[in-house]
């Protein structure tokens, strides 16, 4: 059976880990989707180009080359924050949804991540996961990341940028973040790493099952 799974959640929620562990177990192919709008966010600061020159954006996206999602840079704090400007630009978002779905259409299917994966890219997804956990878990687990980087930011300053992130991603007009009808909700809040992803494989094995 061809197996897509989509994974969607706010930042710092543990999908994009649990997406590349169910990836790896499954032996399916992992996109996160949300490189492709650092790589967007990254194209427009590397032009000198302003994060608010839609026609700017749209082309870079269109323009978009794989190569360029293994840019270390795309992991830096201020990349997430860009990205979440560039991604409610709606020529920007029809650019990437071609993208990501010819990723999708791997003949043993993939596991993607993002933030409209089981609404808009993929939404006959046969496994539909969305995770979760409270912004002030979320906001640790970003200080511990960029810590472990090297990058200083305080806890406060972390929690603020997620919840305005949260509120522009499920604001904007064009595929906002919203939990897929079909998908089964995993909140992460008081799990460990081994505790999610022992949950979330449980979550998509009752999903396969239920498909026959």
């Amino acid at each position: 059976m061809r197996l897509v799974i989509a994974i969607d959640g706010p930042a710092a929620s543990g999908k994009g880990t649990l997406a590349k562990r169910l990836a790896a177990h499954y032996r399916l192919p992992h996109l996160d989707t949300g490189l492709l709008y650092r790589a967007v966010a990254l194209a427009l600061v590397d032009a000198g180009t302003s994060l608010n020159d839609a026609g700017a954006a749209a082309g870079a996206a269109a323009a978009l080359d794989a190569g360029s999602l293994d840019d270390p840079r795309l992991r830096d704090r201020a990349m997430g924050e860009a990205a979440s400007r560039v991604s409610a630009v709606p020529e920007v978002r029809a650019a990437l949804l071609a993208w990501q779905r010819r990723f999708a259409a791997d003949p043993a299917g993939a596991v993607l991540d993002g933030r409209d994966i089981g609404t808009v890219v993929c939404p006959d997804a046969p496994v539909k996961l969305f995770i979760t956990a409270s912004s002030a878990e979320r906001a640790r687990r970003r200080h511990r990341e960029l810590a472990g980087r090297g990058e200083a930011a305080t806890l406060e300053a972390i929690r603020a940028d997620i919840e305005a992130r949260d509120a522009r991603d499920a604001g904007r007009a064009a595929a906002p973040l919203r939990m897929a009808e079909d998908a089964v909700r995993l909140d992460t809040t008081d799990l460990d790493a081994e505790a999610a992803f022992a949950r979330a494989l449980t979550l998509v094995e009752d999903a396969r099952a239920r498909i026959g």
